[in-house]
């Protein structure tokens, strides 16, 4: 029986930058926590805490995996991790969660300033 990804409400924003970070290919811890920073333009900062829990979790869930790594000029110590085709399916759902949730807010117009 194939593993079911989570509801996307499970999806917290760590976890999604995670698999955003990881849609681009395999990254270790570091230039997981690298990626995020930049992509989101320096708002959000994965300490390795938060960065580990998040992918024990989201490995737990099937939607991330460790990948070996044969770079010679790379620390041997270093756990590199992929996403899942299950993680691909639960980040573009909660893709279009969110989008869902943007579109409603534009279409309230108190929630936008008044036009000068």
């Amino acid at each position: 029986m194939a593993r079911r990804p989570p509801q996307p409400a499970a999806l917290g924003e760590a976890a999604l930058h995670v698999l955003l970070a990881l849609a681009d290919g395999p990254r270790h811890g570091y230039a997981i926590m690298q990626t995020v920073a930049a992509e989101s333009g320096g708002g959000v900062r994965l300490g390795p805490t938060t960065l580990y829990r998040t992918l024990r979790t989201l490995h737990e869930a099937g939607l991330v995996a460790e990948v070996p790594h044969d770079d010679p000029g790379d620390d041997a110590r270093r756990r590199y991790y992929d996403i899942t085709d299950d993680g691909r399916a639960a980040a573009r759902e909660q893709l279009r969660r969110l989008q869902r949730l943007i579109d409603t807010a534009r279409a309230k117009p108190r929630l936008h300033p008044d036009p000068a």
